[in-house]
């Protein structure tokens, strides 16, 4: 009798509690803020193929593009909260409050992080004719010459055009800024030599590295990249302690329950993990990271700060 009584209140229990969704029961649609054919594209749509065939649902991605990714971004701020609109973002994310004077969501407030899904380093990049060897020899004529040398960015905010300014405050050098409306046409230009540098996420970049019509100076990160070890960092080449990473990112609007956001994490990081998908990200010049929704929040914030001194540096005003 007691083992009865036991078995009703504890059946009684759990027809009380909220059951685990099981997601995902449709398909789902992954947004990217930024144009097809760019990195986070790239990432997006190797991590859509993967969770489609793990999780047997469609995962699609869909390419909301505009005003330096903040569309995209403001579609998934104001989705349902149920698991069906996800966020596949660039560390953008985490610049935009720099650059935009009023946005209609709030990075910190308004997403449910996931996960990191790939980091990259910037390859700083200039035409094959240019006359630098190397990045000191870029610098060295940066420093004999305030103003006279240029470099491209994706536009106003974007991560490239803060990692230079970074640089240019770290070095203490003067490097005129051309902004553009995407990192397509910037590394058109710096190919044809119109625009004597830039700062691009390796992924960007790598195919004109590889037909010989870029030349690689040398890499953001703060140690030797796995996909140019041949190639010095920034700061082991005169700027100490300079560290310029972007990443791809996993994310849900605010409110979506945490079963949701734990499976999509649980079933993302197995894909990260896999051979398969490390070879193709490899080959695409990036690092799988994996690491948990708490740890991806903490990197935005600090992200945030970071690069809201560098504005302030650079004397960036919102607009």
């Amino acid at each position: 009798m007691r083992f009865g009584r036991f078995t009703t209140a504890a059946f009684a229990f759990l027809a009380a509690a909220p059951a685990l969704a099981a997601w995902p029961e449709k398909p789902v649609r992954m947004v990217v803020a930024s144009a097809p054919g760019g990195g986070t594209d790239t990432v997006a749509r190797i991590v859509a193929d993967f969770l489609t065939r793990d999780l047997g649902q469609q995962f699609f991605v869909e390419n909301r593009a505009g005003a330096g990714n903040v569309i995209g971004s403001d579609v998934v701020a104001r989705a349902a909260p149920d698991g069906y609109t996800l966020l596949v973002s660039a560390s953008t994310l985490a610049i935009n409050h720099v650059t935009y004077k009023k946005l209609p969501y709030d990075a910190r407030r308004d997403f449910a992080p996931i996960t990191r899904l790939v980091a990259l380093p910037n390859a700083f990049v200039v035409g094959k004719a240019q006359p630098y060897a190397s990045f000191v020899d870029f610098m060295d004529a940066a420093r004999k010459n305030p103003g006279k040398l240029t470099y491209g960015s994706a536009g106003i905010g974007t991560q490239p055009h803060m990692a230079m300014e970074l640089l240019k405050d770290m070095a203490h050098v003067d490097i005129t800024h051309v902004p553009y409306t995407g990192v397509a046409p910037a590394l058109i230009d710096v190919v044809g030599e119109r625009v004597s540098s830039m700062q691009v996420n390796y992924l960007s970049a790598k195919p004109q590295i590889d037909s010989g019509s870029l030349r690689l100076l040398a890499m953001s990160s703060a140690q030797r990249s796995t996909f140019a070890p041949d190639t010095p960092t920034i700061a082991e080449s005169g700027v100490p302690g300079f560290e310029a990473i972007q990443w791809f990112g996993l994310l849900a609007p605010a409110g979506t329950p945490p079963d949701i956001v734990r499976r999509a994490h649980d079933a993302t990081v197995k894909g990260l993990s896999t051979p398969e998908m490390r070879q193709r990200f490899a080959n695409e010049g990036a690092e799988p990271v994996g690491d948990t929704p708490e740890a991806f929040a903490a990197v935005i914030r600090a992200e945030m700060a970071k690069w809201s001194a560098v504005a302030n540096a650079a004397g960036i005003q919102p607009e």
